[in-house]
């Protein structure tokens, strides 16, 4: 089989995914969030990465998610955080994404994103963790200082209240753990997990829950703005052109 690389445009091309939905049904989460959720985090990437990038929006009521095929052709950096909706997102929009991130497209998976149907295919496990809502303060420790992802983050990054997440995370062995985070009840938590699949990057970040104005953090959104500019690719690649019996293949052996 065969790609064809073409050099990546500047300014990169960011679309930042969330359903849409806790903010459109919880006047709390809309007052929090007046620009909805994805407004958040696209304002975060722009206030951080500025002239290199050029951030959309979408989410889960557009047609087709907002995610149709040119959409996503051209784009470089797909952010995803749901939470309320997985089981509406379309199967035939996870398997695009799914094509894309294996050619090459970055993907950056946010808290809740985690039972994603993308996230869990790209993984491959049930993706599953402990988890509860107290209200009590996340230490965000950087166990890889070296990495991209780290840079500029204080050591711990401290948010003062957030939604509790808790081992045991299943999923597989990050190519690269990045962040550890531990919760005054006790828990710890794999939050800053690097993988490849294909040509693709992805970064899963855990903090952010709708019930708190984590998105708003200036520490949080430097490590979404470092994760995009971390999972971008030195080249965008078309998908590959395959062969009869290598297009069985493939449909068979992913579930593409």
């Amino acid at each position: 089989m065969s790609s064809q690389p073409t050099h990546r445009p500047d300014p990169l091309r960011v679309v930042v995914w969330c359903e849409g939905r806790p903010e459109r049904v919880d006047p709390e989460v809309a007052r929090r969030y007046p620009h909805g959720m994805n407004g958040a985090i696209a304002e975060g990437v722009e206030e951080h990465l500025g002239a290199r990038v050029r951030v959309t929006t979408a989410d889960l009521d557009q047609p087709e998610h907002g995610l149709d095929e040119e959409t996503l052709a051209a784009t470089d950096v797909l952010t995803w955080w749901g939470q309320l909706a997985h089981r509406e997102v379309s199967d035939e929009v996870v398997k695009r994404v799914h094509r894309r991130v294996l050619a090459g497209m970055g993907l950056v998976v946010l808290h809740s994103g985690h039972l994603s149907k993308i996230f869990r295919r790209l993984l491959g496990t049930s993706c599953t963790l402990r988890w509860r809502d107290a209200a009590e303060r996340e230490l965000v420790w950087t166990v890889d200082p070296t990495h991209p992802v780290a840079a500029g983050v204080p050591h711990p990054l401290v948010i003062e209240e957030q939604e509790t997440y808790g081992e045991f995370f299943d999923i597989p062995a990050p190519d690269e753990l990045v962040f550890v985070s531990s919760f005054a009840g006790g828990e710890v938590f794999r939050s800053g997990c690097a993988f490849r699949r294909g040509l693709g990057r992805i970064f899963y970040f855990s903090p952010g829950d709708q019930a708190y104005p984590v998105y708003h953090h200036p520490d949080v959104r430097r490590v979404i703005a470092n994760a995009v500019a971390w999972a971008a690719p030195e080249a965008v690649t078309e998908p590959p052109r395959l062969t009869h019996s290598e297009a069985g293949w493939f449909e068979r052996s992913s579930g593409a």
